[in-house]
This record gives structure tokens, C-alpha cells and sequence, in this order.
């Protein structure tokens, strides 16, 4: 909690373990609890006092840094790229950096734009394999969209928390 990083993550770990510890403990004698009961009860008055004293957690007007999409660690521009459905837009974020051209030309994340796209029966009519045997699917996704419509597609809006400066996909939040 000093370093105020992701206290929505520990405020939702906190919520889920009382919460099992309270019927664990209301089943007292049907439950698997090792050890004495005062024991489990004083560890579940220790989450209480770490929910409250999260509660009570006054968050910093967080500073700007100077941090850029670059800063960002590879998985989570990796979960970027492949929330985009259109190829273009994959290319175009690619040209960014470096690090960002290597995540664009990932063969798994054009594998799963063609299987969003078009159904199996339209790219074994149009494989297109590399020198290596292998199936170039970014160069697939390409011809694939000459021949047939692309799924119109809107993806979930990226929100952002005044609260604690974050950016997410309200999908993944869990309502509280």
C-alpha cells in the first residue's frame, strides 16, 4: 500500500479471501480449516483491518513522468496489439518503435486476425505459404480481405480512471 501500486488488484484479492474465510469459518466442523478457530478468526480480523486500511488509502495526484507507450512492458503491448481487428492499424503501431515492429510481425497475431475475419474454408482456398513451408498469415490477412468483407468491428473503448490515472478496457474491471 506505500507504493500505491494497484490497489484496485489488492482491494479485489482482500475481497475474495474474506469472503472465503467467512464461509470456511461459518462452516466450522463441515470446513477444512487446520488449526484452532481463534486463529482463523484473528487472521480474518487482519484482512478487515487491511480492507479498511485500504479504504482509508489517500491516493497521490500521480506526477507525469514523462513515461511513453514505449515504457510500457512487452506483454501488455503485446495484449494491445492484439486487441486492434483491423491489419492496418497492427502496421501502423508497428512503425512505432522497434520493439513494436517485432510484436506487429508476431505470426500468432495475424493467425488470430484471419481466424476473427474469415472462416477456415476461406484461407485453405487462398493458402499462402512462405519459402519455409510455413504460412505467411500477415501476407494471408491481405489477400484474404481483397476477396472477401471484413467484419465490422468495435472493439472495447480504452477508459481512463481520473481517480488513479489508469488506462482499461471496462471489460476486465470487475464492478464493485
Amino acid at each position: 500500500m506505500e507504493d500505491q501500486y494497484n490497489p484496485r488488484l489488492i482491494k479485489d484479492l482482500l475481497q475474495d479471501l474474506s469472503s472465503t474465510l467467512c464461509i470456511l469459518i461459518r462452516g466450522v466442523g463441515k470446513s477444512v480449516l487446520v488449526g484452532n478457530i481463534n486463529i482463523w478468526i484473528c487472521r480474518l480480523e487482519t484482512i478487515l483491518l487491511w480492507q479498511q486500511q485500504l479504504k482509508n488509502l489517500q491516493m497521490n495526484k500521480q506526477v507525469n513522468n514523462g513515461l511513453t507507450l514505449s515504457d510500457l512492458p512487452l506483454h501488455m503491448l503485446n495484449n494491445i496489439l492484439y486487441r486492434f481487428s483491423d491489419g492496418w492499424d497492427i502496421i501502423t503501431l508497428g512503425q512505432v518503435t522497434p520493439t513494436l515492429y517485432m510484436l506487429s510481425e508476431d505470426r500468432q497475431l495475424w493467425k488470430k486476425l484471419c481466424q476473427y475475419h474469415f472462416a477456415e474454408k476461406q484461407f485453405c482456398r487462398h493458402l499462402i505459404p512462405s519459402e519455409k513451408g510455413h504460412i505467411d498469415w500477415k501476407l494471408m490477412y491481405f489477400a484474404l480481405q481483397k476477396y472477401y468483407p471484413i467484419k465490422e468491428q468495435y472493439g472495447d473503448t480504452l477508459h481512463f480512471c481520473r481517480h488513479c490515472s489508469i488506462l482499461f478496457w471496462k471489460g476486465f474491471m470487475k464492478t464493485v
